[in-house]
Protein backbone atom coordinates (compact mmCIF):
# COMPACT_ATOMS: atom_id res chain seq x y z
CA UNK A 1 0.00 0.00 0.00
CA UNK A 2 1.59 3.60 -1.11
CA UNK A 3 2.33 6.28 1.43
CA UNK A 4 -0.63 8.57 0.33
CA UNK A 5 -3.39 5.23 0.39
CA UNK A 6 -2.34 4.82 3.95
CA UNK A 7 -2.93 8.21 4.51
CA UNK A 8 -6.52 8.25 2.97
CA UNK A 9 -7.11 4.98 5.22
CA UNK A 10 -6.88 6.36 8.46
CA UNK A 11 -8.79 8.92 9.71
CA UNK A 12 -8.77 9.36 13.00
CA UNK A 13 -5.15 8.69 13.70
CA UNK A 14 -2.60 11.67 12.46
CA UNK A 15 1.01 11.74 11.47
CA UNK A 16 0.98 7.93 10.43
CA UNK A 17 3.88 6.84 8.53
CA UNK A 18 6.76 3.61 7.97
CA UNK A 19 10.00 4.83 8.18
CA UNK A 20 11.30 1.99 6.28
CA UNK A 21 13.52 2.66 3.13
CA UNK A 22 15.49 5.02 5.00
CA UNK A 23 19.29 4.97 3.94
CA UNK A 24 22.39 4.11 6.86
CA UNK A 25 25.58 5.19 6.16
CA UNK A 26 27.16 1.50 5.01
CA UNK A 27 24.72 1.47 2.52
CA UNK A 28 21.70 -0.53 3.57
CA UNK A 29 17.81 0.88 4.40
CA UNK A 30 16.01 0.67 6.89
CA UNK A 31 13.45 -2.27 6.34
CA UNK A 32 9.79 -1.33 5.45
CA UNK A 33 6.87 -2.90 7.53
CA UNK A 34 8.91 -3.00 11.31
CA UNK A 35 9.33 0.52 11.92
CA UNK A 36 6.30 3.18 12.53
CA UNK A 37 5.49 6.28 13.81
CA UNK A 38 2.13 8.38 14.47
CA UNK A 39 0.00 10.44 16.72
CA UNK A 40 -1.97 8.77 19.12
CA UNK A 41 -4.36 6.18 18.67
CA UNK A 42 -7.54 7.59 20.76
CA UNK A 43 -9.55 8.70 18.00
CA UNK A 44 -8.47 5.42 15.70
CA UNK A 45 -11.64 4.90 13.98
CA UNK A 46 -12.81 1.18 13.80
CA UNK A 47 -11.41 1.09 10.13
CA UNK A 48 -8.46 2.32 11.51
CA UNK A 49 -7.93 -0.47 13.98
CA UNK A 50 -8.94 -2.84 11.53
CA UNK A 51 -5.39 -1.53 9.19
CA UNK A 52 -3.13 -1.09 12.24
CA UNK A 53 -4.31 -4.97 13.06
CA UNK A 54 -3.03 -5.86 9.94
CA UNK A 55 0.23 -4.33 10.41
CA UNK A 56 1.28 -7.53 12.18
CA UNK A 57 2.55 -5.21 15.51
CA UNK A 58 4.11 -6.51 17.88
CA UNK A 59 4.30 -3.52 20.19
CA UNK A 60 3.12 -0.13 20.40
CA UNK A 61 5.24 2.04 22.18
CA UNK A 62 3.14 5.80 24.07
CA UNK A 63 5.63 7.97 25.35
CA UNK A 64 2.46 10.52 26.30
CA UNK A 65 2.11 11.37 29.65
CA UNK A 66 -0.92 10.95 31.97
CA UNK A 67 -2.13 14.56 31.32
CA UNK A 68 -1.83 14.06 27.37
CA UNK A 69 -3.61 10.64 28.09
CA UNK A 70 -6.60 12.40 30.19
CA UNK A 71 -7.05 15.25 27.50
CA UNK A 72 -7.10 12.44 24.65
CA UNK A 73 -7.90 8.98 26.08
CA UNK A 74 -6.25 5.75 26.34
CA UNK A 75 -5.23 4.05 22.85
CA UNK A 76 -7.19 1.77 21.45
CA UNK A 77 -7.40 -1.99 21.79
CA UNK A 78 -5.13 -3.83 19.19
CA UNK A 79 -5.44 -7.91 19.41
CA UNK A 80 -2.46 -9.38 20.39
CA UNK A 81 -0.32 -5.94 20.23
CA UNK A 82 1.39 -5.46 23.43
CA UNK A 83 1.24 -1.57 24.71
CA UNK A 84 3.74 0.05 26.57
CA UNK A 85 3.92 3.62 28.17
CA UNK A 86 7.18 5.44 28.45
CA UNK A 87 6.52 8.72 29.70
CA UNK A 88 9.06 11.43 28.15
CA UNK A 89 7.67 14.43 29.87
CA UNK A 90 6.52 14.88 33.17
CA UNK A 91 2.51 15.49 33.52
CA UNK A 92 2.45 18.47 36.06
CA UNK A 93 4.38 19.71 32.70
CA UNK A 94 1.88 18.19 30.41
CA UNK A 95 -1.18 19.62 32.16
CA UNK A 96 0.23 23.36 32.43
CA UNK A 97 1.20 22.95 28.38
CA UNK A 98 -2.52 21.63 27.89
CA UNK A 99 -4.17 24.50 29.72
CA UNK A 100 -1.82 26.34 27.69
CA UNK A 101 -3.19 25.49 24.78
CA UNK A 102 -6.67 25.18 24.90
CA UNK A 103 -7.73 27.96 27.53
CA UNK A 104 -4.72 30.55 27.33
CA UNK A 105 -6.02 33.76 27.00
CA UNK A 106 -4.35 36.54 24.53
CA UNK A 107 -2.57 38.54 27.02
CA UNK A 108 -0.95 34.69 28.82
CA UNK A 109 -0.15 33.41 25.56
CA UNK A 110 1.69 36.95 24.24
CA UNK A 111 3.47 36.61 27.16
CA UNK A 112 4.57 32.95 27.46
CA UNK A 113 4.59 32.79 24.13
CA UNK A 114 5.49 35.87 22.26
CA UNK A 115 8.94 37.10 21.00
CA UNK A 116 10.48 33.24 20.15
CA UNK A 117 9.83 32.05 23.48
CA UNK A 118 7.52 29.30 22.07
CA UNK A 119 10.32 28.19 19.80
CA UNK A 120 12.81 28.26 22.96
CA UNK A 121 10.75 26.38 24.88
CA UNK A 122 10.62 23.67 22.26
CA UNK A 123 14.65 24.16 21.83
CA UNK A 124 14.94 23.31 25.43
CA UNK A 125 12.50 20.68 25.78
CA UNK A 126 14.36 18.42 23.08
CA UNK A 127 17.71 19.48 24.71
CA UNK A 128 16.33 18.28 28.20
CA UNK A 129 14.40 14.77 26.72
CA UNK A 130 18.14 13.65 25.10
CA UNK A 131 19.88 14.37 28.54
CA UNK A 132 17.15 12.94 31.26
CA UNK A 133 15.54 10.36 29.25
CA UNK A 134 18.56 8.21 28.73
CA UNK A 135 17.13 5.18 30.61
CA UNK A 136 13.70 5.52 28.57
CA UNK A 137 15.45 5.65 25.42
CA UNK A 138 17.75 2.76 26.37
CA UNK A 139 14.44 0.63 27.14
CA UNK A 140 13.12 1.06 23.97
CA UNK A 141 16.20 0.60 22.07
CA UNK A 142 16.45 -2.82 24.27
CA UNK A 143 12.94 -3.77 23.56
CA UNK A 144 13.67 -3.53 19.86
CA UNK A 145 16.49 -5.60 19.69
CA UNK A 146 15.42 -8.22 21.44
CA UNK A 147 11.23 -9.06 20.52
CA UNK A 148 9.18 -5.85 20.15
CA UNK A 149 9.08 -5.39 16.46
CA UNK A 150 7.45 -4.84 14.08
CA UNK A 151 6.80 -1.99 16.58
CA UNK A 152 4.66 1.45 16.30
CA UNK A 153 5.90 4.73 18.23
CA UNK A 154 3.44 7.46 19.12
CA UNK A 155 2.91 10.25 21.50
CA UNK A 156 0.01 12.81 21.21
CA UNK A 157 1.33 14.76 18.03
CA UNK A 158 3.68 11.85 16.62
CA UNK A 159 6.57 15.09 16.07
CA UNK A 160 8.05 15.41 19.28
CA UNK A 161 8.35 12.38 21.75
CA UNK A 162 7.86 10.30 19.20
CA UNK A 163 10.23 11.92 16.68
CA UNK A 164 12.98 11.83 19.15
CA UNK A 165 12.05 8.22 19.92
CA UNK A 166 12.50 7.67 15.97
CA UNK A 167 15.56 9.70 15.91
CA UNK A 168 17.75 8.00 18.51
CA UNK A 169 16.50 4.38 17.16
CA UNK A 170 17.94 5.72 13.62
CA UNK A 171 21.23 6.97 14.89
CA UNK A 172 21.79 3.29 16.42
CA UNK A 173 21.18 1.52 12.79
CA UNK A 174 23.63 4.09 11.27
CA UNK A 175 21.09 6.32 9.54
CA UNK A 176 22.39 9.79 8.85
CA UNK A 177 21.43 13.10 10.31
CA UNK A 178 20.29 14.87 7.04
CA UNK A 179 17.43 11.76 6.36
CA UNK A 180 16.73 11.18 9.73
CA UNK A 181 15.93 15.40 9.69
CA UNK A 182 13.86 15.25 6.55
CA UNK A 183 11.83 12.29 7.98
CA UNK A 184 11.32 14.51 11.07
CA UNK A 185 9.84 17.74 8.82
CA UNK A 186 7.30 15.13 7.01
CA UNK A 187 5.27 16.28 10.26
CA UNK A 188 5.09 19.33 9.05
CA UNK A 189 2.44 18.02 6.09
CA UNK A 190 -1.04 19.78 6.27
CA UNK A 191 -2.87 16.33 6.79
CA UNK A 192 -0.09 15.32 9.14
CA UNK A 193 -0.17 18.39 12.00
CA UNK A 194 -2.32 17.75 15.19
CA UNK A 195 -5.44 19.65 14.86
CA UNK A 196 -5.67 21.83 18.00
CA UNK A 197 -8.84 22.62 19.46
CA UNK A 198 -9.74 24.96 21.97
CA UNK A 199 -12.46 25.60 24.76
CA UNK A 200 -14.77 28.06 24.78
CA UNK A 201 -13.18 29.13 28.40
CA UNK A 202 -11.19 31.43 26.54
CA UNK A 203 -12.25 34.58 24.89
CA UNK A 204 -9.67 34.76 22.11
CA UNK A 205 -10.46 31.33 20.57
CA UNK A 206 -8.98 30.61 17.48
CA UNK A 207 -8.13 33.81 16.59
CA UNK A 208 -5.37 34.32 14.17
CA UNK A 209 -2.85 35.54 16.41
CA UNK A 210 -3.49 32.92 19.00
CA UNK A 211 -2.37 30.20 16.19
CA UNK A 212 0.29 32.29 15.03
CA UNK A 213 1.24 32.17 18.82
CA UNK A 214 0.53 28.30 18.92
CA UNK A 215 1.95 27.57 15.78
CA UNK A 216 5.95 26.80 16.90
CA UNK A 217 4.65 24.47 19.51
CA UNK A 218 3.02 22.18 16.77
CA UNK A 219 6.09 22.80 14.02
CA UNK A 220 8.36 19.92 13.12
CA UNK A 221 11.33 22.69 13.20
CA UNK A 222 15.18 21.58 12.05
CA UNK A 223 16.49 23.81 14.59
CA UNK A 224 14.47 21.59 17.30
CA UNK A 225 15.89 18.18 15.76
CA UNK A 226 19.36 20.06 15.32
CA UNK A 227 19.38 20.72 19.05
CA UNK A 228 19.22 17.52 20.32
CA UNK A 229 21.79 16.60 17.83
CA UNK A 230 24.15 19.16 19.27
CA UNK A 231 22.94 17.97 23.16
CA UNK A 232 24.32 14.64 21.73
CA UNK A 233 27.67 16.42 20.77
CA UNK A 234 28.18 18.51 23.82
CA UNK A 235 27.58 15.85 26.63
CA UNK A 236 28.93 12.81 24.76
CA UNK A 237 31.13 13.68 22.22
CA UNK A 238 29.55 11.51 19.33
CA UNK A 239 26.65 9.29 18.64
CA UNK A 240 29.03 6.01 19.57
CA UNK A 241 29.31 7.44 22.51
CA UNK A 242 25.87 8.62 23.64
CA UNK A 243 24.92 5.02 22.40
CA UNK A 244 27.24 3.10 24.31
CA UNK A 245 27.32 5.61 27.65
CA UNK A 246 24.28 7.27 27.79
CA UNK A 247 22.04 4.63 26.97
CA UNK A 248 23.90 1.22 27.19
CA UNK A 249 24.01 -0.40 24.41
CA UNK A 250 26.15 -2.81 23.69
CA UNK A 251 28.24 -3.63 20.65
CA UNK A 252 26.27 -6.97 20.87
CA UNK A 253 22.54 -5.35 20.81
CA UNK A 254 23.25 -2.82 18.54
CA UNK A 255 24.41 -5.95 15.67
CA UNK A 256 21.07 -7.52 16.86
CA UNK A 257 19.29 -4.14 16.21
CA UNK A 258 20.38 -3.34 12.95
CA UNK A 259 19.64 -7.10 11.99
CA UNK A 260 16.18 -6.87 13.12
CA UNK A 261 15.27 -3.39 11.44
CA UNK A 262 17.81 -3.34 8.60
CA UNK A 263 17.74 -4.60 5.31
CA UNK A 264 20.79 -5.41 2.83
Amino acid sequence: MSQQSTESVLTGVRNFRDVGGLPTADGRRVRPGVLFRSGHLAHATTEDADFLGGLGLHTVFDFRNSADQALEGPDVTLPGVRNVNIPLSDPADGAEFWQMVRDGELDQLRAILGDGLAADRMTRSYRTIIKERTAEHSRVLHSLAEDSVPALMHCAAGKDRAGLSIAVTLLALGVERPAIEADYLESNSPHRRYKVHRSEKSKAGMEPEVLELLSPLFDARAAYLDAAFATIDEVWGDVDTYLAQGLRISPETRTRLRDRLLEG
